[in-house]
């Protein structure tokens, strides 16, 4: 479900209907009414959603990301359950019908202006290593330079930070420990200025936690979606680098993306871990595709590796000259006709055509 497809509605109490009915009507947008989210990616990309005490706790119960827009609605003054419903589920706001009406009316029509501030939105790509040293943050970063304009956020607060893959470290600007979000509207101008910016791409680095420092890079769901809403309202490519491993900001950015890459080589052991990871980031979004690199030690193609993982092979590199050097000196240099950017240019031209409902193996074949 884009933005632009409705409000979704999980509302039990049919007496509620005529007055949800007329207050999204007046505020322009569609009604998409279900009994709960059929997917995360359902959940996080409506406009807004409307659900009463029930269907809170089914969404909770769910493991339903928190997200901004969520408002709980009743028919009389809430009591101790609804409260608690709101807060379970992160509602930010709780509304009673008829008689506050005009606040629901007020909350929707800025839902409608998010959802349609006349910017083609974006594209969302999420990166995920099939196993450790895949190579997922080096092609994240390829992806997000590939790109005429980007936001590559850092969704792994155990990878030492992706402004040292871009050589970005000693660029000005905040890191994820500097940054105090709570979810919400974010201005993509105000936040492409407080972030460093190299090689065009505006970028949400972790930053250095060392020995005894204090500090950390814990990322919370809220703030992953933040920001990633406010690049794609920009319209400008989101790309995120995710851990190896789940938690309410991986699977956050999962739910909403275009496109998840599994970046994996090509030998036994990886392919086998890249199979076990992309049964698990299916279950967050089905629109999930590989890209494999060489050297293959064993002979194994591309091909091979797509059969052994069980998901389509969207790009397949060569290795990329003297990286290791770079990496440590200076950060990611790109040429045109590198393999690094052969592969993110098929990869950006996929998710140009945004696969929906889990055909990205159509897109490939």
């Amino acid at each position: 479900m884009a933005p632009t497809a409705g409000i979704l509605v999980l509302v039990d109490d049919r007496a509620l209907h005529p007055a949800i009915d007329r207050v999204v009507a007046a505020a322009g947008l569609k009604v998409v009414r279900a009994n709960a989210p059929s997917s995360r990616r359902v959940w996080a990309g409506a406009a807004a959603i409307l659900l009463d005490g029930e269907a809170a706790l089914r969404c909770v119960q769910l493991g339903m990301p928190r997200r901004a827009r969520v408002l709980l609605v009743c028919s009389e003054q809430p009591g101790s359950g609804e409260w608690q419903a709101a807060v379970a589920v992160g509602a930010q706001q709780l509304v009673i019908l008829p008689t506050q009406e005009r606040d629901l009316l007020s909350a929707l029509t800025e839902a409608a202006d998010a959802a349609g501030d006349g910017v083609a939105r974006g594209p969302v790509v999420a990166v995920l290593a099939g196993r450790g040293g895949a190579g997922a943050s080096v092609f994240a970063a390829a992806l997000a330079c590939t790109a005429t304009e980007s936001v590559l956020v850092d969704g792994d607060p155990w990878g030492g930070g992706l402004d040292l893959v871009l050589g970005a470290e000693t660029e000005p600007g905040l890191r994820w420990p500097d940054l105090a979000l709570a979810g919400g509207r974010l201005s993509y101008p105000a936040l492409r200025d407080a972030l460093p910016r190299r090689h065009g791409v505006t970028l949400l680095s972790a930053g250095r936690v060392l020995s005894g420092s204090g500090s950390s890079n814990d990322i919370e769901a809220g703030a992953v979606s933040a920001v990633i809403d406010a690049g794609t309202r920009a319209g400008v490519p989101v790309i995120c680098d995710l851990a190896r491993r789940p938690s309410a900001a991986t699977e956050t950015a999962l739910a909403v993306a275009d496109l998840v890459i599994l970046v994996t080589t090509v030998d036994v052991r990886s392919c086998a871990a890249a199979a076990a990871t992309a049964r698990w980031a299916e279950e967050q979004n089905p629109n999930t595709g590989v890209v494999v690199r060489g050297p293959a030690p064993g002979g194994l193609g591309p091909a091979d590796a797509g059969r052994l993982i069980g998901r389509p092979v969207l790009a397949a590199m060569r290795p990329q000259p003297g990286i290791e050097a770079q990496l440590d000196c200076g950060g990611l240099r790109l040429r045109p006709r590198a393999p690094l950017v052969r592969a993110a240019r098929k990869v950006l031209a996929l998710v140009s055509r945004r696969p929906e409902n889990g055909r990205v193996s159509e897109l490939v074949a």
